[in-house]
């Protein structure tokens, strides 16, 4: 009996290191949302996410969006958007969208952050280490889809100190499980598994709404940023969702990318210099001396001799 849960334990063993070896990505189909917003919820949930409780805490803003962006408590919102019909049966057509981190493979973000605070994971996924966050704000101005945002202040100088965005569930993740929003999912808008696979699940959805007669249908995520891990199905096109057409890290954040090294050699340089100036200090010891009030002498305490005497009406000699 022991030897049969032995070799059941060593396979799911190693049915979890097969799993957690390739990259893995989130799939969402618009076309299948129903926007019901439970993923937000279960994003809340599990990662002990506050919200509100006020009355008229949130903002009006005539939408069913909300909260309309994503916050400091908020790592993933639900879009909605009107758009003109496409049919004469129906008045609009609804652009149900996600908000949330795109974990690109060329992540802007993970290139700027100064303290590697922000790094992919072996799912290919981005996270974080919040207790090495310096709450510089250069990922704000890096993500080209405005995702991370402050949470935290110093009680000191009152600026944020470290920063809040998806991080793809891998303490779910690493144990084989779904993250929490795709566990929620009624309608199988959310898939999670191998990038290539949910890649390939993606186009044939949008080659079967085309065939449908959304002929803008399609595929969001492919190659953008270097191929993000969280893969879109757009029924209606690209212009239908809070998407944008060509993202791309911009220049500065490519300058920071070439001044790291620099940056370094002069790190490097200073360190070499201190340690020059460390070693080239030892064995140095100030003399100490003390001078004798009655014959006006300074004398030197170790050896005894006179370093100066000080004649007080011709002055020092």
């Amino acid at each position: 009996m022991a030897t049969v849960q032995y070799e059941l334990n060593r396979t799911h063993l190693a049915e979890r290191n097969a799993y957690a070896a390739s990259e893995k990505a989130i799939l969402f189909d618009s076309s299948r949302c129903s926007g019901c917003k439970g993923c937000m919820v279960a994003c809340k949930c599990w990662n002990m996410l506050p919200s509100p409780m006020e009355l008229n805490s949130q903002e009006w803003n005539a939408s069913l969006q909300c909260p309309y962006d994503l916050g400091p408590n908020t790592r993933l919102t639900i879009t909605f958007r009107e758009l003109d019909s496409t049919s004469p049966y129906r008045p609009v057509d609804w652009a149900i969208g996600r908000r949330a981190c795109m974990h690109c493979t060329d992540a802007g973000c993970v290139n700027v952050c100064p303290t590697g605070a922000l790094f992919h994971n072996e799912d290919g996924l981005v996270t974080y280490d919040a207790s090495k966050c310096i709450g510089c704000s250069y990922c704000l101005g890096a993500c080209p889809f405005d995702v991370p945002r402050h949470i935290g202040k110093d009680d000191l100088s009152g600026t944020a100190i470290r920063i809040n965005k998806c991080t793809g569930c891998p303490d779910r993740v690493s144990h084989g499980m779904n993250p929490a929003c795709v566990t929620t999912c009624q309608p199988g808008a959310l898939q999670f598994g191998d990038r290539t696979e949910m890649v390939k699940i993606a186009e044939e959805r949008a080659a079967a709404l085309k065939a449908k007669g959304y002929e803008n249908a399609s595929v969001y995520g492919i190659n953008e940023m270097g191929g993000t891990h969280v893969i879109y199905v757009l029924k209606y096109g690209l212009d239908g969702y809070e998407l944008p057409a060509n993202p791309s890290i911009s220049w500065m954040t490519s300058a920071s990318e070439i001044m790291k090294p620099v940056l370094g050699i002069g790190f490097i340089a200073l360190v070499a210099g201190l340690g020059a100036c460390l070693l080239s200090g030892i064995g140095y010891r100030r003399d100490e001396l003390r001078y004798d009030e009655v014959n006006h002498d300074v004398i030197d305490v170790d050896t005894g001799d006179i370093v100066k005497h000080i004649d007080k009406e011709a002055g020092e000699r």
